[in-house]
């Protein structure tokens, strides 16, 4: 008689503690895909180190590396996809059969939009295609002698590569819709499947076309989900005849596109060069450790984001109605949450490879050593607690962070290739720690003045009109 009371006690304490973490069923997905892929990192590490020689694991992270190079077409259009839809979509809705309801007006804008989105991606794909497996084809060519063969693996990686990009519109438009849900459940599915296939690949001796087949599976993953419960939705926002108002690519997005853009590319700068240019100087064996390492750095860093990105369409949505109080309130929430969530996880991990290096582990040589690993986890919970600051002003459909972004690029480039070609991963890691400490004013500065400055009464109008100069 008395369990149902006890039980009816702990489900609404669970819910309110979820509540006041700002875990919804989006952050949980979102926290789940994290950890899975940290759960999942450490078995994918051990079959690379096992299956895989030192060497043959280099090129495999420096694939990812160069892969990354696709933000120089994609020039962040996915990220003004989400803020644009979310505002439009403050005034809409789906209804039971999958459909768009709601303001005329706003649904013509968002068709518009999606139309904008989709062709650019389709010639971006093609871009991404042809200039990734011919540049990559030359990078690989003039570096050491090598017996992997990586030419077949890596011109079709490219192409799978640009069959996913022409997917990037779809998931932009569908999270700046609201339904991070949704996005977020099924990424958490796609990753379980992903990691998988790579399992399984690397046992049954795939080496380099390993990465081909865990594209592979999620593309099939993709059109499961996008074909059965999207279908009329995307047939709306794709294939609808635009009747009304259009969103003017020159006029709203491009301003702040290019802002984005160079944001994008001043990330691949600071987060992609590691690799290649441990590649370039000092082989593939280190350049294999430092893609290891990375890896954990950036499953750190992923598990902490998971609180922001999901919230990205409300911070737009709430701008949109003026609940500029809910909004601080919620942005505040989520720094603390991040701060602690960061700093756990980059303790954790750091003393992990601490364990691995004292106890002479096989696994240790291949990560870096305790030191750099260390300063780079430094740096990483630095940026990864920065980041409600761009998230909350980009969702003004403005990106004030411009110059910080490209400052930030161009020293982090030039400390990874003066320091990385003279001191390897831990003179790289130096700098990028004093970069981001750098920083750091300059950032909370910048939010400071543009919170003060949009929230006032002229602020306002220019936010919740079609203006985005800055």
């Amino acid at each position: 008689m008395t369990t149902k009371p006890i039980l009816l006690q702990l489900n609404n304490a669970l819910r309110q503690l979820l509540r006041r973490t700002e875990v919804d069923r989006a952050v949980l997905f979102g926290i789940l895909t994290r950890i899975w892929g940290i759960a999942a990192g450490p078995v994918t590490a051990i079959l690379i180190a096992t299956k895989f020689s030192p060497e043959l694991q280099g090129y495999y992270f420096t694939f990812a590396s160069l892969l990354a190079l696709q933000v120089f077409v994609e020039l962040g259009l996915g990220t003004v996809i989400i803020q644009f839809a979310s505002h439009e979509w403050s005034k809409l809705g789906i209804n039971n059969a999958g459909q768009i309801v709601g303001d005329g007006i706003a649904l013509s804008r968002l068709v518009s939009l999606a139309g904008i989105a989709s062709k650019w991606y389709l010639a971006g794909s093609v871009i991404i295609t042809l200039g990734l497996g011919i540049g990559g084809y030359f990078f690989f060519s003039q570096g050491p002698d090598s017996t992997v063969n990586w030419v077949a693996p890596w011109l079709m990686l490219c192409l799978l590569t640009g069959i996913t990009i022409c997917l990037v519109p779809i998931w932009s438009l569908l999270e700046g819709c609201n339904q991070v849900a949704n996005v977020y459940t099924y990424r958490f599915i796609q990753g379980l499947c992903m990691s998988l296939s790579v399992w399984l690949a690397i046992l049954l001796g795939a080496d380099l076309w390993t990465a081909s087949v865990s594209s592979v599976v999620g593309l099939l993953c993709a059109g499961i989900l996008l074909g059965r419960r999207y279908w009329k939705f995307l047939k709306t926002l794709l294939f609808s005849r635009q009747i009304g108002p259009r969103i003017g690519w020159r006029l709203e997005i491009l301003p702040m596109q290019w802002r984005i853009a160079l944001s994008w590319l001043s990330g691949y700068f600071i987060f992609s060069l590691f690799t290649p240019i441990l590649f370039h100087y000092h082989g593939p064996v280190i350049a294999g450790q430092m893609g290891m390492t990375w890896s954990l750095v950036m499953a750190v860093s992923g598990v902490s984001s998971a609180w922001v990105a999901p919230k990205a369409p409300r911070f737009g949505m709430l701008i949109a109605r003026r609940e500029y109080k809910e909004l601080d309130r919620l942005f505040w929430r989520l720094i603390i949450i991040i701060s602690i969530v960061a700093g756990l996880g980059a303790a954790a991990s750091w003393t992990l490879v601490y364990i691995l290096n004292v106890l002479g582990h096989p696994l240790a040589t291949r990560l870096l050593p305790p030191l750099p690993t260390g300063l780079f986890m430094l740096a990483t919970f630095i940026m990864t607690t920065l980041l409600p600051f761009s998230v909350y002003l980009r969702a003004h459909k403005k990106e004030p962070l411009l110059f910080i972004s490209v400052m930030g690029a161009i020293l982090v480039s030039i400390s990874n290739l003066i320091l990385g070609k003279y001191f390897g991963a831990t003179g790289m890691a130096t700098g990028y720690l004093a970069v981001n400490i750098v920083l750091i004013p300059f950032i909370v500065l910048v939010w400071y003045r543009c919170r003060a400055m949009w929230h006032g009464p002229v602020g306002r109008e220019r936010v919740d009109g079609n203006i985005t100069e800055t």
